[in-house]
């Protein structure tokens, strides 16, 4: 039995999506492996958001090289699909597959003779490149991640038809495209049938979900709700300008969406948000926040912010610290920009120094764990309901509860892949919250 091993970088998205290509090979005969062991084959599912996933993912090919010299090395994802012929230039890559390419991998690896003659012959200097044009990608691939015993990741949307300035999503992976609905909810009662607690809703622009088939996405949550076997469901990253009030309502009357969001703001100050291309000012995105929280006043809030984006001088950015500490939110997520070729922020100027980009973001990070805490706090002598993942550290075991707040208990052998009550008794010195069960 040959074994392979994966290596994913990057979103949910790509996690959801390295979970199906592995099922594919698990079907075919493959022993699926840590990245750590050795293999005979070893896919990097890469990412190309910032400069430091791409060469994150070259260190994961270098990696897997030193482990098996005599071993497969495939690339494929987001930087296999923007930089194919850079990757090329590294030793040891024997296949870059772009976006649309990425889940035809077997067709590449599994053809019988094709892999006696590789196995017979000297390994070939130059490594196959097979990539399409953004344009070309308008395939779907449905994904969802299995094997947890409690959350799966599932694919709902794929591609972007927003360009923003800074971003290279829609050069790697196409425009906004899905399955039809009823695909999706069969995706998930397979789930459900196999004891999977939790979906996680995930894709590039889901709230953009359905300009391709004439659905909508508020359609896609409604019809999901009545999948039997799945308790709850999470709503991952949704832009501002597309979360409806129609959606937070439904959410809010909701027996299994919870009242978690994940709403991306870029920057607090509005001419750096237009520099940005974004779709919304930051009075917008307020709005969305308070009706939230008029409507959902437990729910969590977690926010993305870049730092850095040229243009952003010392009192715009101060004027995004106001605004962030303003908002009653539980989360900020701070990335550093990082200039994209082939994208118009990256000629953009005055370039910000990457001295002066830590310092910025070592703010927001500080003023993140403050509202995650103060989050917490205010939670604290609640009941909620958790669901458990497994053990952790110290004979303890964690979970979430519905509004993604991390509780930890002590260790049972029959709590992981349950739902229980937890009542909120303190704060950690890690940072989690410190549960007891409910009788």
């Amino acid at each position: 039995m040959k074994k392979v091993a994966f290596h994913t970088l990057g979103c949910k998205l790509n996690y959801a999506e390295t979970s199906t290509m592995a099922r594919n090979f698990e079907a075919h005969g493959y022993e699926r492996v840590d990245f750590n062991q050795q293999a005979d084959v070893y896919v990097i599912n890469s990412c190309s958001v910032t400069a430091r996933a791409d060469k994150k993912s070259e260190e994961a090919l270098k990696k897997a090289r030193n482990q098996n010299p005599q071993a497969r090395v495939v690339m494929v994802g987001c930087y296999a699909q923007l930089q194919p012929e850079k990757i090329a230039r590294i030793r040891g890559i024997d296949l870059i597959l772009g976006s649309n390419e990425k889940f035809r991998i077997l067709d590449y690896l599994q053809e019988e003779k094709k892999l006696q003659l590789q196995e017979q012959e000297e390994k070939k200097k130059e490594p196959e490149i097979h990539t399409c044009t953004p344009d070309q990608t308008r395939d779907y691939f449905p994904s969802f991640s299995y094997g947890d015993r409690t959350r799966s990741f599932l694919k709902v949307q794929d591609g972007c038809d927003y360009h923003c300035s800074y971003c290279t999503i829609p050069l790697a992976r196409g425009k906004s495209r899905n399955q039809p609905v009823s695909g999706i909810v069969q995706e998930a009662r397979v789930l459900g049938e196999s004891g999977i607690k939790e979906i996680i809703l995930t894709g590039v622009n889901i709230g953009d979900f359905g300009k391709s088939t004439g659905e909508s996405f508020i359609g896609l949550i409604k019809a999901l709700e009545q999948v039997p076997g799945i308790e709850r469901y999470r709503i991952s990253s949704i832009e501002p300008n597309l979360l409806t009030e129609e959606i937070i309502d439904f959410v809010a009357r909701s027996n299994k969406f919870l009242p978690h969001f994940h709403i991306p703001l870029q920057s607090g100050n509005d001419h750096i948000l237009g520099k940005m291309r974004r779709r919304y000012r930051r009075g917008l995105f307020r709005e969305k926040v308070e009706a939230v929280r008029t409507r959902l006043p437990d729910a969590f809030i977690g926010v993305d912010l870049i730092v850095g984006f040229p243009g952003e001088d010392e009192q715009r950015f101060h004027q995004t610290l106001e605004f962030l500490k303003e908002m009653d939110v539980g989360y900020y997520h701070a990335f550093s920009f990082s200039a994209r070729p082939n994208t118009p922020a990256y000629n953009m100027q005055p370039k910000v120094p990457n001295t002066v980009i830590k310092q910025r973001s070592h703010m927001v990070q500080e003023l993140a764990e403050q509202k995650k805490l103060s989050f917490y706090r205010r939670h604290l002598g609640q009941t909620r309901e958790v669901l458990f993942e497994g053990s952790g550290k110290d004979e303890l075991m964690a979970g979430f509860t519905d509004n993604y707040i991390r509780v930890e208990v002590p260790f049972h052998e029959s709590l992981p892949g349950t739902i229980h009550r937890v009542y909120l008794q303190e704060i950690t010195e890690g940072g989690t919250v410190k549960g007891l069960l409910s009788q």
